[in-house]
């Protein structure tokens, strides 16, 4: 089974920055691809950015050119960098490995305009 454990959300003003931070534990042997997802209030958990263990990306176009997915496979940390945010990019934000597991409590941003 495998952990998840987000964190570096928070409060910004449209045009900052902010960056995410996920600690993956547990049977992580073979895991290939994770990714960032969203869940913005009324709408479904969408995938914004994905890597795979040897660091092919790929992202939502709604973020494209905006954020930034890496990974240091040694410590199973998944980082998501985010400029130039809008308040549209308010959301519960989640790691998981792909295809999903259990799913850790997300970590918020808010984005005021």
């Amino acid at each position: 089974q495998v952990q998840l454990v987000e964190s570096g959300g928070g409060s910004v003003q449209a045009g900052g920055s902010l960056s995410l931070s996920c600690a993956a534990s547990g049977t992580i042997f073979g895991v290939n691809a994770m990714g960032w997802f969203r869940q913005a209030p009324g709408k479904q958990r969408e995938l914004v950015a994905r890597i795979t263990r040897g660091g092919i990306t790929l992202y939502a176009d709604s973020v494209k050119g905006r954020f930034t997915i890496s990974r240091v496979n040694a410590r199973n940390t998944v980082i998501l960098q985010m400029n130039s945010l809008k308040p549209e990019d308010t959301a519960v934000y989640y790691c998981n490995v792909l295809p999903p597991a259990t799913w850790g409590q997300g970590t918020q941003v808010t984005v005021s305009s």
